[in-house]
């Protein structure tokens, strides 16, 4: 009998996991069923807190892909049946129909601490210049829970899936908050992130003159739900983006492989043309002035422009948050800040959109050994994540971390046509928003290169 292997320290202590969303609950799911523990630390005051904050909105991607394996598995052995799977649920059904079920199970519901925010995560005993031994080290993970109480929890290894949801860009241009951006806020001019127009704001936005700035999915959904607000309660709807052309902001239509979506774009397109969004393109934002009403300057091709408006939604997109692993010898890619052999697959920069090729635990890696970022922080600045692409690569993590490390090089991944994909450079102003990754493939387009270095890369949104 050959002698067994020896343990590994994600098999002596357990996975820190930071996230309780769909794709951190689907790491535990997959550490279980490895046999490894995990440690799930959410910051919420619930599973998958930060979807409920967007609950009001409908997924484009029907249940066949939002459901991990593993999850389903451990679910369906506890009697639960999975929804019908060509139906798309809201972001408030995923969680009552599907994750909050998952983290009720007890081998889940053990394992999870609510209200408990990670504040830092390092090597116990070593900062990040030190290197002796430094493997041999567990993590050293620092929280504080909803009353200010901190504590400090050992583990393994470490999976970030802690997204970027409370991280939204600025609204201003040049990556930074324009001037007067923080005051409007302060005075409540200013929206968060997909709100909830229809329901609980809706005394908010209703007959209120209301700028949408940004492209992509969140602005598409937003701007419906202000123009059915107004069919009742009137207002004045704009749209401002930065890009000058319009072609890729209404979607693939009838040739989009998510139905959804392609009816979305062809909706928003039909009330750009009828006039009742007024749509001012090649606009970027400049400052703030906030008094009763907020006055927005931006920069256009004729000049400087002032829209006067009561509220603002600034759909710009997210940005990963690193200041609290510091310490974590971090590998990013130094413009999407995505995990350096990720960043050239998804820049929107020159990969608008085409296919991601499916990727695990490798491509994930840091010079941190058992230090992984998963799911939709995993993709850095680049938009359109979808949550089949994180079930699997923590499916691949914890098969590495289980010591299975042919089973975590073997990526697959099915996803639907995206109809409106191609792997021509998106100009930097209009990328981001105009469709989720296509089928993913192993292989690469003939002669596709990418744009930055010449390195073969796969296309992605």
């Amino acid at each position: 009998m050959e002698p067994a292997a020896p343990a590994t320290r994600a098999q002596e202590l357990p996975v820190g996991v930071i996230g309780a969303g769909p794709v951190g609950l689907a790491a535990a799911a997959q550490l279980i069923e490895r046999g490894l523990r995990p440690l799930i630390l959410e910051a919420g005051p619930e599973p998958a807190a930060a979807v409920r904050s967007w609950g009001h909105i409908r997924l484009f991607s029907p249940w066949r892909y939002n459901i991990d394996a593993a999850a389903r598995r451990l679910l369906e052995a506890a009697g639960w049946q999975a929804p019908a799977p060509d139906l798309t649920p809201t972001g408030a059904e995923l969680v009552d129909r599907y994750l909050s079920p998952l983290a009720r199970l007890a081998p889940i519901a053990t394992a999870l601490k609510l209200n408990t925010r990670v504040t830092a995560v390092t090597r116990l005993g070593l900062d990040r210049t030190q290197s002796a031994d430094r493997e041999q080290r567990p993590f050293l993970i620092r929280t504080v829970d909803s009353r200010g109480i901190g504590a400090e929890h050992l583990a393994g290894a470490v999976i970030d899936a802690s997204g970027t949801w409370h991280t939204p860009n600025p609204a201003g241009g040049s990556g930074l908050p324009a001037p007067g951006e923080a005051e409007a806020r302060a005075m409540g001019l200013v929206s968060g992130p997909l709100p909830d127009v229809l329901g609980v704001e809706r005394d908010r936005f209703a007959g209120r003159r209301v700028l949408v700035t940004g492209t992509g999915h969140s602005a598409a959904n937003t701007l419906l739900a202000l123009a059915e607000l107004a069919d009742s309660d009137g207002g004045r709807i704009s749209w401002a983006v930065r890009g000058t052309g319009t072609a890729r902001l209404f979607g693939g239509g009838d040739q989009d492989g998510l139905p959804a979506r392609g009816a979305l774009g062809q909706r928003l397109k039909a009330l750009v043309e009828s006039g009742r969004i007024e749509l001012h393109t090649g606009f970027t934002v400049t400052g703030f002035k906030a008094a009763d009403t907020l006055l927005v300057s931006g920069r256009t091709a004729g000049g400087e422009e002032q829209l006067e408006v009561d509220v603002l939604v600034p759909a710009t997109g997210f940005r990963p948050d690193h200041s609290w692993l510091r310490e974590i010898r971090l590998d990013l890619d130094p413009v999407v800040e995505a995990p350096n052999r990720l960043g050239p697959m998804i820049d929107p920069e020159f990969h608008s959109c085409g296919t991601v090729p499916p990727h695990g635990a490798r491509v994930l890696s840091h010079l941190e050994r058992d230090f992984y970022i998963a799911g939709a922080k995993s993709y850095g600045r680049a938009p359109t994540f979808l949550l089949a692409t994180g079930y699997e690569q923590v499916r691949s993590i914890a098969a590495e971390l289980a010591g299975d490390s042919a089973a975590a090089d073997e990526v697959h991944l099915e996803l639907p046509e995206t109809g409106v994909c191609s792997t021509d450079p998106a100009p930097a102003s209009t990328a981001g928003g105009c469709c989720a990754p296509g089928p993913a493939q192993l292989g690469l387009p003939t002669g596709l290169k990418h744009g930055r270095s010449g390195d073969d890369a796969g296309a992605g949104c």
